[in-house]
């Protein structure tokens, strides 16, 4: 069993027993249920640098990346760094963050904000939207075509982005579908952690242009967006680069301006 497979029957077990303690009728009822969600997909494709921007405590490959930060400081120095929308992590056990952290950033700004988690569940979409999400992930890797197919499909009706994240190119065949707004190629490996931003050139021309192109891991240096943007991408997630530092939000502002 590797990591992925621990991580997604941790998460079923923690669904599980979110849906006993929280019903649907509740997450409904959320202030911010009914609240016009900001199209990521849209930022991307009018934007200069495509960047998104991430909050994470820690990883499983990486261990503790930045515990001492407030999410409330972070969400408002991205925005002011003029990213193009903000992932954050709300899987506790593996990466310390919680739905509470993905509902501070949604109080401190206007960005498009990406719940990233591990979708098992329709019931983790509704979850999404009540704490004030625009996009969901879904991954491939731990997915049916027929999953992938439904929970997209419900989120397009919950007016969210969907984001499908492929490592490779029969997780990319297996995922093409109407439902989905951008394809993002993670550039590390499932098995060994290596990232390799081959990855993305690789499965580039195997995306069809009706879905905005994001590549995801090992993008710390803007010499690799310029590698990258040939190949069609519009959106690069960047996690680590900018949580490994005091001030995120004014590294995201650095690079930014580097890269324009």
């Amino acid at each position: 069993m590797n990591i992925l497979d621990k991580i997604t029957l941790d998460k079923r077990r923690e669904v599980a027993l979110r849906k006993n303690l929280i019903p649907i009728s509740q997450l409904e009822q959320s202030v911010l249920f009914e609240r016009q969600t900001i199209s990521l997909a849209h930022n991307l494709r009018h934007s200069s640098s495509g960047i998104i921007a991430e909050h994470k405590r820690r990883s499983p490959s990486k261990s503790v990346i930045n515990n001492s930060l407030n999410i409330q400081d972070v969400a408002k120095g991205y925005e002011d760094a003029g990213v193009c929308g903000m992932s954050v992590l709300t899987d506790g056990k593996y990466f310390g963050g919680s739905l509470d952290d993905l509902l501070t950033a949604r109080a401190s700004c206007r960005l498009p904000l990406l719940r990233k988690e591990f979708i098992i569940d329709e019931y983790q979409l509704l979850e999404a939207k009540a704490y004030g999400a625009d996009v969901i992930l879904l991954i491939a890797t731990i997915l049916s075509r027929d999953e992938i197919k439904q929970f997209s499909e419900f989120a397009k009706s919950l007016h969210l982005d969907v984001l499908l994240e492929v490592h490779n190119e029969e997780e990319l065949h297996k995922s093409i579908m109407p439902s989905l707004d951008m394809l993002g190629v993670n550039n590390r490996s499932l098995k060994t952690f290596e990232v390799s931003l081959e990855t993305s050139k690789q499965l580039s021309s195997i995306i069809p242009e009706d879905f905005v192109k994001v590549s995801e891991s090992g993008i710390s240096h803007i010499n690799a967006i310029k590698a990258l943007k040939p190949y069609g991408y519009q959106g690069f997630l960047i996690g680590e680069n900018f949580m490994k530092t005091d001030n995120p939000g004014a590294s995201a502002t650095e690079f930014i301006k580097g890269l324009l």
